[in-house]
């Protein structure tokens, strides 16, 4: 009679944390959330998120960092939208703020939006210019991009058009930027 294979014991918190983590980044709260949703008692999530931030593998600020910078340099969004993603992923306010200064660092963020700017302007060329600004203004605020940065990079970008980037506002809810 073959010999069946124990049952292997199921993985402890702290196992499957380390499995999320070597897969991605997590915040605190992200990986809070996982745990517990897969079974495990709160004392012993509470024990290994204590365990993690010991052994440096678990850090609010420094996944702050990395996701603005991320979100900066390839998703090309603008802070307000990290931000509202950082909150959305459970991190302080003090660790946003600290890990997207740090992220704007090593990442310009007026470049990213002219590059995105630059980038709508060539795919909307059929749109008249007249018609295109505003778009294009509306779909950067959209993109977590300050007005004050939007108006001047766009002044910046085309001159011309000055006059008509300091007449924008910031959209109001509800309003159609067509």
């Amino acid at each position: 009679m073959p010999r069946s294979a124990a049952a292997a014991p199921p993985p402890t918190a702290y196992q499957r944390a380390l499995r999320r983590l070597a897969r991605r980044d997590h915040s605190v709260a992200d990986l809070r959330r996982a745990l517990v949703d897969r079974g495990h008692p709160e004392e012993e999530v509470e024990a290994t998120l204590e365990r993690l931030r010991r052994e440096r593998y678990l850090d609010d600020r420094g996944f702050a960092e990395r996701f603005a910078r991320s979100r900066l340099a390839h998703a090309a969004i603008g802070r307000s939208r990290i931000r509202q993603g950082l909150r959305q992923r459970g991190v302080e306010r003090e660790d946003s703020e600290a890990g997207i200064a740090a992220a704007l660092t090593e990442v310009d963020e007026g470049k990213v939006l002219e590059r995105l700017a630059r980038r709508y302007w060539r795919h909307h060329v059929r749109v008249e210019p007249e018609r295109r600004l505003p778009r294009l203004w509306a779909f950067l605020l959209r993109r977590g991009f300050a007005p004050g940065l939007v108006r001047e990079r766009l002044s910046a970008l085309w001159p011309r058009r000055a006059d008509a980037v300091s007449g924008l506002e910031p959209l109001e809810a509800g309003d159609d930027p067509s």
